[in-house]
């Protein structure tokens, strides 16, 4: 008489089907938040959706790096900006001489933005799109702005307030 409990491999049969469900389902779940979960400098990931309700948006997770500089000022281009993954920073300098600092962390779905183009922070993960002025949406799906980064323009350094 064989023992419904035991594990298949110990019967030699294939494994029953909601073992496989099973399986698939966990597979699944951990590809679809490791498919929009940024990634932080430590190598330790962040959790989709990372929107706080306290701040209307995607939250500062970066981990400090206050005054450590970013950049030279000229190396922000006029009307556009760049991005610093490691210190989870996007700098622009939306009109001559006005630098602004927004988080790397798009508020839709978690994933870091990666290239500011046309007048725009982007996303790649789903196409979302946020005004290099203030961080405001301009395409979705994100519904929340970016958050506001402080940072800090000493002569021609930019750095982490």
């Amino acid at each position: 008489m064989t023992d419904p409990n035991m594990s298949a491999p110990a019967l030699g049969r294939a494994p029953a089907r909601r073992t496989v469900v099973a399986a698939v389902g966990v597979v699944g779940a951990a590809a679809a938040l490791t498919a929009c979960g940024g990634s932080k400098k430590d190598g330790s990931s962040e959790p989709a959706g990372n929107a706080s309700p306290a701040n209307g948006g995607g939250g500062d997770k970066s981990g400090g790096g206050g005054g450590r500089e970013l950049a030279k000022t000229s190396d922000i281009p006029e009307g556009g900006g760049k991005v610093f993954a490691d210190a989870g920073v996007v700098v622009t300098q939306p009109t001559k001489g006005q630098f602004k600092g927004f988080t790397s962390t798009c508020t839709h779905q978690g994933c870091a933005v990666t290239k500011v183009e046309g007048g725009t922070i982007d996303c790649p993960c789903h196409g979302s799109k946020f005004s290099i002025e203030d961080g405001s949406v301009k395409n979705p799906p994100a519904t929340q702005p970016l958050s506001e980064k402080q940072i800090k323009v000493s002569g021609e350094s930019i750095s982490l307030a």
